[in-house]
């Protein structure tokens, strides 16, 4: 069976490209399709593959600056030709979803989520614009957003990533989704033994993920240490603010970061996430999950496997840091919890899917 994967883009190993990376391994006669494509930023496994790209790969600067031509996206992914392959697979988070498939060629859409920066985070992503600015945001994303609705009418089955999301296709498409947690890969995130030393948190330093409700959690922990890895637009400003007990690391290898879960008292997601992969990650190493209360993390976190703190306020962040005893917790019970995680039910969940679309 010839399968076309539909990926927005390859600019970097993130959540989106390890699921591709486990859907090359489902179907390993598939080719990729994809607006913008960095080579060198993803794994073997990805870069092996034949990569079609979109006239946007072709336009000024656009590896580094492609979100820029986001107005160009939706036209950019409808040029792709699909005649040849015997199913269409997007792995989608802005428009992969919005291929267009040619007659008799079924479509899945793993949705990560709708597109968050017309929908949920639209106010997180642009609501610091004023005047005219403003204004050409708002008719652009109403076009998006009219765009994003009509294109999901191109898709036969939705899987979606979490319970969240399930949630936002229902609302914004009107479509009905099935959950299919992303796979992780629970055989390398193990942990032999344990000894505990710090806090950990992995994250981009974007605003979204508020890791600020971190640093000022931590400025009044002096005995505690904190460890943020991840890089991205607000790491300058997150090191400024850090006081001597935090230590910010912007990359480190799938080891390092293996070594550094084993090594947690907690890990803490301050953010709402529409899954939150290294929160299952952690917790396949034994490692219990402090997390905002709401996203993907009430997906994850079950009673015995970690704490929720709520508001999304730094203030009760702090109340249950406080209280927080990381050695009532049972590291085999939690580790069993992230086996819901693993890749072989993945596997399992996405070829029924298959064989339910082809049918």
């Amino acid at each position: 069976m010839k399968v076309a994967l539909v990926h927005d883009w390859l600019t970097g190993m993130r959540g989106g490209e390890f699921v591709l990376g486990e859907l090359i391994r489902i179907f390993p006669e598939s080719e990729i399709f994809t607006l913008v494509y960095r080579r060198g930023k993803l794994n073997e496994e990805i870069e092996g593959k034949k990569i079609h790209t979109s006239f946007v790969q072709r336009l000024p600067f656009s590896r580094r600056f492609y979100r820029h031509y986001l107005p160009l996206f939706p036209a950019a992914v409808e040029e792709f030709r699909f005649e040849n392959f015997d199913l269409i697979f997007s792995s989608s988070h802005c428009v992969a979803k919005g291929a267009i498939p040619p007659p008799g060629v079924p479509h899945i859409c793993y949705c990560h989520t709708p597109m968050r920066y017309a929908w949920d985070l639209f106010p997180d992503y642009f609501g610091h614009y004023r005047g005219m600015r403003r204004i050409m945001v708002n008719l652009l994303m109403k076009s998006l957003r009219n765009w994003d609705v009509s294109s999901s009418v191109r898709v036969d089955l939705f899987l979606a990533n979490s319970t969240l999301v399930k949630e936002r296709i229902r609302r914004y498409y009107r479509r009905e989704a099935r959950v299919v947690h992303p796979p992780v890969d629970t055989d390398f995130f193990r942990c032999e033994r344990r000894e505990p030393r710090h806090f950990l948190a992995v994250s981009s330093h974007v605003p979204y993920k508020r890791l600020d409700l971190l640093l000022q959690a931590f400025s009044s922990l002096g005995d505690s240490r904190l460890i943020i890895v991840g890089d991205g637009p607000l790491y300058k400003r997150h090191r400024k603010m850090a006081g001597k007990n935090v230590e910010l690391i912007p990359a480190v290898t799938r080891e390092e970061l293996r070594e550094l879960y084993c090594g947690a008292l907690a890990l803490i997601h301050p953010a709402r996430e529409d899954f939150g992969m290294v929160m299952a990650e952690a917790q396949s190493c034994g490692v219990p999950v402090i997390g905002y209360r709401e996203g993907g993390a009430l997906d994850i976190i079950t009673e015995g496997t970690g704490e929720f703190f709520y508001p999304q306020t730094s203030g009760a962040l702090l109340e249950v840091l406080e209280k927080f005893q990381a050695d009532s917790y049972d590291p085999q019970k939690i580790r069993k919890n992230a086996l819901r995680f693993s890749r072989e039910n993945f596997r399992s969940a996405i070829i029924k899917a298959v064989e339910e679309v082809l049918k």
